[in-house]
């Protein structure tokens, strides 16, 4: 007899956004090739001895490169962290860029890169075993160094989409997909005001918001917007965003 909890099961998906998560880069590298990524699901499992697991895409790089090496670090990023870094490191394949040729970085004791730019502690780790998740990969490390960079706070999940407006890329194990585009769009209904989105990252361009850091006012439409603006988090041109609304 199937059970009630099975008759009555339903999955609304935002009660997983309540999860806790943290913002990282994890690195890794494949004989002197060297790459890296953002994650968001780093977590510790022991504490003596003291190891930790990440969950990677199998489509990206830096799965490759932890597979082939069988190491990996991991900076914990500060709460100032800009969006351009994180779109540098989180909307960017290691195949098309050198990311870490742009940022600070130094080689640990496993070789790996360790990055310090936006960093508050670095930590770095053995594989001694992983388990396949399906779309991703959970590798658990055995930790061999860490390194304290400086005193701030830790940039977590929750900050980057509620302060920076931040948006989960699609490799990423907590995607929101079309929730996100829902929730924004009500969010826009009945003001007006036109938004774009950007095609690569997910960045919504809001007229009433504008982008002030890069010298656009607010309450600047989309069409007004310099035509060699680009995405504030992923670099993309003006050609690469759509209409919302």
């Amino acid at each position: 007899m199937e059970s009630q909890l099975a008759v009555n099961s339903k999955i609304d998906f935002k009660a997983l956004f309540d999860l806790s998560y943290g913002l990282y880069v994890v690195c890794s590298r494949s004989g002197e090739k060297l790459n890296g990524q953002i994650a968001n699901t780093v977590f510790q499992v022991t504490a003596e001895p003291p190891r930790v697991a990440v969950s990677i895409s199998k489509n990206n790089l830096t799965h490759e490169y932890i597979s082939n090496s069988g190491v990996f670090s991991v900076s914990v990023l500060d709460v100032s962290t800009p969006m351009e870094f994180i779109g540098l490191f989180g909307f960017k394949s290691g195949r098309d860029v050198d990311k870490l040729s742009q940022t600070k970085y130094e080689k640990g004791l496993t070789g790996c890169p360790c990055v310090m730019d936006n960093a508050l502690s670095m930590i770095e780790a053995k594989v001694i075993g992983q388990l396949d998740a399906g779309s991703h990969t959970i590798f658990m490390g055995e930790v061999v160094s860490t390194r304290i960079l400086q005193e701030g706070k830790p940039l977590t999940y929750a900050d980057y989409h509620r302060l920076k407006k931040g948006k989960a890329p699609k490799n990423a194990p907590t995607y929101r997909g079309g929730v996100e585009e829902k929730e924004e769009k009500s969010e826009g209904a009945g003001t007006g005001m036109k938004k774009y989105v950007c095609d690569v990252c997910g960045y919504v361009y809001d007229p009433a918001v504008g982008d002030p850091e890069h010298g656009v006012a607010a309450g600047t439409a989309f069409e007004d917007v310099p035509d060699d603006w680009v995405c504030p988090v992923c670099g993309a041109g003006k050609d690469q965003f759509s209409s919302q609304n």
